[in-house]
């Protein structure tokens, strides 16, 4: 792969959950002299381990991983400081030899790292905030989402009801500047890439094996303990974005006695699925990610080792 001198190569490796992307960038940083980063926006809060399928020691195999567990749900995160961070993490791995990697499933993320968006300089409002998740508690996310429609359709066909505090922040733009998150994308996108990238993809051929892939990691995480870990979740941080993240929100009713388990274990794992079909939506519009589908290989050794194969 050619270099442009001028720049960092970075290596991101994108897909749906589940398809094998913590694995794949723990082989290509062990090949590469490498470290990941993460690109995902649940694995930053502490204590959403089992969750947010967290990797666990074992399967980071002593590579360095960045931008995982670092965060306090309770604490407000935004698109625009992931990319100030990632773009410092990226950019420490490089100077000190080692091949940054990044590794994740947040489209939003990856997308505003990779082509370098450059996020209005805003300060949060607190009052407005409040005033929006008041309005969200009585009305529903959905009725700001379409607020957000009609005024921003191009960010908002982007977020669903779940991204309550994205929502916000974009009505809350807005209302200061007058301008919206698309035409600040819009401008910044004038402005080259600091990467030379190479963008990988894992996904299945068989959207039925994908999907028995996810129900069995749903059964796992249940296995390791994800009922107890969201009670505590739940307990701990009532009013967190964190909260709503996907094997959270679907075992609350379980938790507050509103729905019998089984019920909510169904739900988890049809929404769990409902957001891969998102992130495959999200990811296949970009033309630079070179697919690779993971049901086409014997083991995934075979399918590391293709991918290494067009990397070098």
């Amino acid at each position: 792969m050619k270099e442009n001198a001028e720049k960092i190569k970075l290596i991101a490796v994108v897909g749906p959950t589940a398809s094998g992307k913590t694995a794949a960038g723990v082989y290509l940083a062990s090949q590469l002299d490498g470290e990941v980063i993460s690109a995902d926006s649940m694995q930053i809060y502490k204590g959403m381990d089992i969750g947010s399928a967290k990797p666990s020691a074992d399967e980071m195999q002593g590579i360095p991983h960045h931008l995982i567990d670092f965060l306090d749900p309770n604490e407000i995160f935004s698109v625009a400081k992931y990319v100030k961070l990632a773009h410092e993490k990226i950019s420490d791995v490089s100077k000190r030899g080692k091949q940054p990697i990044l590794v994740g499933g947040t489209g939003l993320y990856i997308n505003s790292l990779v082509n370098n968006i450059i996020f209005s300089e805003v300060e949060e409002n607190p009052v407005f905030r409040e005033e929006m998740l008041k309005r969200a508690e009585s009305e529903g996310s959905e009725a700001l989402l379409a607020e957000l429609f009609k005024i921003d359709p191009d960010t908002s066909k982007n977020l669903n009801k779940g991204d309550l505090f994205r929502i916000i922040r974009a009505l809350e733009v807005y209302k200061q500047t007058g301008k919206t998150m698309s035409e600040y994308k819009e401008a910044s996108l004038l402005q080259p890439s600091v990467y030379s990238l190479h963008m990988v993809g894992i996904n299945y051929r068989s959207r039925e094996k994908l999907y028995e892939k996810i129900n069995r990691r749903v059964d796992i995480m249940l296995e390791r303990g994800l009922l107890s870990e969201a009670e505590e979740v739940i307990t701990l941080n009532k009013n967190a974005t964190a909260v709503q993240a996907i094997g959270y929100k679907e075992l609350a009713p379980f938790i507050h006695g509103l729905a019998d388990y089984n019920e909510c274990v169904e739900n988890l794992k049809r929404e769990t699925r409902r957001y891969a079909k998102r992130q495959l939506t999200w990811f296949r519009r970009d033309s630079r990610i070179n697919w690779y589908y993971a049901d086409e290989y014997e083991s995934p050794d075979f399918l590391f080792k293709d991918i290494m194969k067009n990397l070098v």
